[in-house]
């Protein structure tokens, strides 16, 4: 990977965590084979649904990270089950109903071990594929998230860099076990958020606000048919996309520089969410009280969804959850500011890689990671105003 060079480009104490980033991207990127078992999975689960009278004529639809390209070898795959154009045509009830269905007709064909959910706030189904060995989130009708993919995969294109960040950090919020909504942690989404939002307030920014890219709320402009498709919505974005022109000043941080800074901003995670709400539309933080809806539900963490604003991605995030991902961060920080971590390989890799993975890089899990993460390295200091302040910070980027 060529990002450009810097002053630190080669010092030999960043040699090996350079190097080591470039391994773990080459073990969890997927393979050709990787997308032939998710293109496969799509086709099952087309041909179990066909004889179900419920769901003639409707396309089974892949979105997520997938569509976005930002998806690891060993990544979910998200599909939508698609009745219609318009996404608050098809009620819950209807939804719950669809799927209870699509269950039947999975069980029927022996695919796979299938758990419904049709109480959570979008009904799924939860599969996991015998004949693939990959799990899949299905729902009805979700037209806003496969919008949302595109639009991913548009900004992704903006900067190589960013889907290198995604893979990483997805990776290793998995090995942290700070990945996993269902138990108070963050989403796969919200981690893509606060990359992108890494990146709009590092110096200089390498994404613009979002609102300069799309400046609606998919839900209502679906609803209120300022929008047909969601075609329309991607072609908006690409053109918004294109306006941008050059970059002045470009930023030229290497990927390494990109990540140890965004351990750094996020290190005192749990102390900005008291006050501020992370904001990838405005490019900013944003005081919580500016915001009639951020205020009146107990969100311990908000991650604001760009695309349906003021919607809060990270609305799962428990108090529990949120010390411990704060944690993480601050942990995962201290590590890369230490001599002694940054020249052992086998620690690096047991920061970002979990134990499976660990085995494929031909490396054992680590014994005591409570050990690990104790060693060397210095307090963070924070990049966020304190509540005491009333403006919300610009979002510099701590210097190389």
């Amino acid at each position: 990977m060529d990002y450009g060079q810097t002053s630190n480009a080669n010092e030999p104490l960043y040699g090996l965590l350079e190097s080591t980033l470039d391994d773990i991207l080459s073990l969890i990127k997927p393979a050709e084979e990787d997308q032939v078992r998710r293109l496969n999975t799509v086709k099952d689960i087309r041909t179990a649904i066909q004889s179900v009278s419920s769901l003639q004529g409707t396309a089974v639809i892949p979105f997520g990270s997938y569509v976005s390209d930002l998806y690891t070898k060993w990544g979910d795959l998200d599909i939508s089950i698609q009745l219609s154009h318009n996404p608050s045509s098809v009620g819950k009830k209807k939804k719950q109903d669809l799927l209870r269905d699509i269950m039947k007709a999975l069980i029927k064909r022996g695919l796979g071990h299938v758990k419904y959910i049709p109480q959570a706030r979008v009904p799924l189904l939860v599969f996991k594929s015998r004949l693939r060995n990959i799990s899949c989130d299905i729902s009805i009708d979700n037209h806003v998230g496969e919008v949302k993919s595109k639009i991913l995969l548009s900004i992704a294109k903006i900067d190589g860099r960013f889907r290198d960040m995604v893979l990483l950090i997805k990776e290793w919020a998995k090995a942290q076990n700070i990945n996993n909504s269902k138990v108070g942690t963050l989403n796969s989404y919200s981690l893509c958020l606060l990359i992108i939002f890494h990146f709009q307030t590092c110096s200089p920014a390498i994404f613009p606000p979002l609102k300069n890219i799309y400046g609606g709320n998919l839900l209502e402009d679906f609803a209120e048919r300022r929008f047909t498709s969601g075609g329309e919505v991607e072609d908006l974005c690409v053109a918004n996309i294109a306006s941008l022109g050059p970059k002045r000043g470009e930023n030229m941080s290497t990927l390494r520089e990109l990540l140890i800074s965004f351990f750094w901003k996020f290190s005192k995670l749990k102390e900005l969410a008291e006050d501020y709400a992370i904001c990838p539309y405005s490019g900013r933080c944003e005081p919580i009280e500016n915001k009639p809806q951020w205020r009146v539900k107990p969100y311990k963490l908000i991650v604001e969804d760009p695309f349906e604003v003021p919607d809060n991605a990270a609305r799962a995030v428990s108090v529990p959850g949120l010390a411990f991902i704060s944690r993480a961060f601050a942990d995962t920080f201290r590590k890369l500011s230490s001599t002694e971590v940054l020249s052992d390989k086998r620690a690096l890799l047991g920061s970002f890689l979990r134990p499976h993975a660990l085995v494929h890089a031909g490396v054992p899990p680590l014994e005591n990671r409570a050990a690990e993460a104790s060693r060397g390295g210095r307090r963070p200091a924070a990049w966020f105003p304190s509540s005491r302040q009333s403006a919300a910070p610009g979002g510099a980027q701590r210097g190389r």
